[in-house]
């Protein structure tokens, strides 16, 4: 029996660790972020993602709230692949998303995400906060909430020890 498929698995899974490295951003840490330490990745809104009233599209965003939550996982050595290894996932139970300000093609926004509550147990919380690079204007904050499942059955299921370790340590208060 041959391991190739696996070998390929986990070099995808290095690939993709290698490209979230290469989008996350550390300098522009003295932003008006609403939390301290924020993880952050660059966004420039391309023509794909503007709507009929030439701002950005309400589903580009809720995509990007994703690629942020990824990024910062994977940044923390948590990605697809472990998720799969230990059949579990973090489910989202609700989202939260206030517009503030119009984004525009071209324009370059600062998504930053940070780990608001783990409760060791099921549920785990992030908010996020997009500042468009240009002027230093949030444009968006959002709260989602998250709950731990099993990918084999979708059923709620108690967090992995390295769930709770790895988002516990980041977590930081909402408060």
């Amino acid at each position: 029996m041959s391991n190739e498929p696996m070998i390929n698995q986990i070099d995808a899974h290095e690939t993709a660790r290698q490209e979230v490295a290469k989008e996350i951003t550390t300098d522009h840490q003295n932003l008006p972020w609403r939390l301290p330490n924020p993880h952050i990745i660059k966004w420039t809104i391309a023509p794909e993602q503007i709507d009929h009233y030439n701002h950005v599209n309400n589903v580009a965003y809720v995509s990007q709230l994703e690629r942020v939550s990824w990024s910062h996982s994977m940044s923390l050595g948590l990605d697809i692949g472990i998720y799969q290894q230990l059949d579990r996932g973090m489910a989202i139970s609700k989202h939260v998303i206030e517009y503030h300000a119009a984004v525009l093609l071209g324009d370059h926004l600062l998504c930053a995400t940070w780990v608001t509550h783990c409760d060791g147990r099921l549920k785990l919380s992030r908010q996020f906060q997009f500042i468009r690079e240009s002027d230093g204007m949030t444009v968006l904050t959002a709260q989602t909430d998250f709950v731990c499942i099993a990918l084999g059955s979708g059923k709620p299921k108690r967090m992995p020890v390295e769930f709770r370790e790895t988002y516990g340590k980041v977590c930081v208060s909402n408060e």
